[in-house]
């Protein structure tokens, strides 16, 4: 049983500007796949077992490759990313990871040679998004899993 603040039923008003945020990206120019993959990197860095656990499996059902999954915490590594890919997960660190020289000029004319600037707002919405998300459930910490009959998450088959 959860005992900490449920931001659904403290705020709804609050939780539905964030949801139809998140619903205004899928309308958006990002493929399906370069937004899981943000949304997964993101959560990994931050640490988000119940944003990871969900953004796995949301990947895995839209047809996310398994293997993809397990070497995305080693992408720059990995011969399985495209060069557009990594610019964006690049992208993703570099906004989930803040430092004194937030995005450099060299990272962002390495994500201009793969998108548009259209494109590269789009992902730093992605991005700030879900670095939201994951930042309302460190408070939280909903068990992961516990939302996948609401979010239609179970038939993923992963358990």
């Amino acid at each position: 049983m959860n005992t900490r603040v449920n931001h659904y039923q403290a705020v709804p008003a609050l939780v539905n500007t964030l949801m139809n945020a998140s619903a205004a990206l899928k309308k958006s120019s990002l493929s399906p796949t370069l937004k899981h993959l943000i949304d997964l990197r993101a959560s990994q860095l931050n640490g988000c077992a119940f944003c990871v656990d969900m953004h796995c499996k949301e990947a895995r059902m839209a047809g996310e490759r398994e293997l993809r999954l397990y070497h995305l915490a080693v992408w720059r590594e990995s011969p399985l990313f495209s060069a557009q890919e990594k610019a964006a997960l690049a992208l993703t660190e570099a906004m989930t990871r803040i430092d004194e020289s937030g995005v450099s000029d060299a990272l962002y004319h390495k994500a201009r040679e793969h998108f548009s600037e259209t494109e590269i707002a789009e992902i730093a919405f992605a991005i700030a998004i879900i670095n939201s998300w994951n930042r309302l459930q460190l408070v939280s910490q909903m068990a992961p899993g516990s939302q996948d009959a609401a979010f239609g998450l179970a038939r993923a088959g992963l358990e």
